[in-house]
């Protein structure tokens, strides 16, 4: 193959799917009326529809990806895992549910990154300020969830390993979502108070919007890299 042609297959492919700008128009509409319209005095269903339809969408949007396979597939397992964990967020008896489907959620965002490329240098630094933040957050964890939190965290941390290493808009989209849960209040947070909600809340104004943009926008760029790369696949 000559370098035009090699070149040519490695160029992100969103101008041969003209239509996916247009496509997440709705998707951006559910994310405006969530934020417009939820508040903690609606009954906890209706702030539950609210805050999975833009993840929903997402899901039924990466249909019209093509070439489909099974990149295409895991992303679309990991936005339902992550539609089943938005839902159990909102009951503060139900966050090791909730955990534990983001964490599958993870899991699927991990196998489809893939090994390829490896970029083994990335993992150690992330681990270093993954222990420093965790230590920082420990003394005020109730004891019943450090292990549930501790795994959750190491499998977010693989995703974002693998996210960084493939690029793209995979790269961003694993970023910010790492991000957005490093400040996310948990369920029930009067009872389960971690640090960084305090420092966040605090010092942050309209704090839950920016959680919650940040995480739609994860999931849109995770979502996006099925369309801008659609010859890699998953290892």
């Amino acid at each position: 193959m000559d370098a035009r042609k090699e070149g040519l297959l490695r160029k992100p492919r969103f101008s041969a799917q003209p239509r996916v700008g247009l496509g997440l128009l709705p998707f951006f509409l559910a994310c405006a009326v969530y934020l417009l319209v939820q508040n903690a005095d609606q009954p906890p269903w209706v702030n539950v529809l609210l805050k999975i339809l833009p993840v929903l969408y997402l899901a039924g949007f990466l249909g019209t990806a093509h070439p489909g396979g099974g990149y295409r597939s895991l992303l679309q397992g990991a936005l339902l895992c992550s539609a089943v964990g938005d839902a159990c967020l909102v009951w503060p008896e139900a966050l090791r549910y909730g955990m534990a489907a983001f964490g599958l959620a993870h899991l699927l965002y991990l196998r489809a990154f893939g090994l390829t490329p490896l970029k083994p240098g990335l993992l150690l630094p992330l681990l270093l300020v993954s222990v420093l933040y965790f230590r920082l957050l420990h003394p005020h964890i109730p004891p019943q969830v450090v292990w549930p939190l501790l795994a959750y965290s190491v499998v977010l941390v693989a995703m974002l390993w693998r996210g960084l290493a493939r690029g793209g808009s995979a790269h961003w989209g694993a970023l910010l979502f790492v991000l957005s849960d490093s400040v996310r209040p948990p369920a029930g947070h009067d009872h389960l108070l971690l640090l960084a909600w305090n420092i966040f809340t605090y010092l942050v104004p309209h704090g839950h919007l920016l959680v919650m943009t940040t995480y739609y926008s994860a999931q849109m760029l995770i979502t996006l890299s099925a369309f801008q790369n659609p010859r890699l696949k998953s290892h």
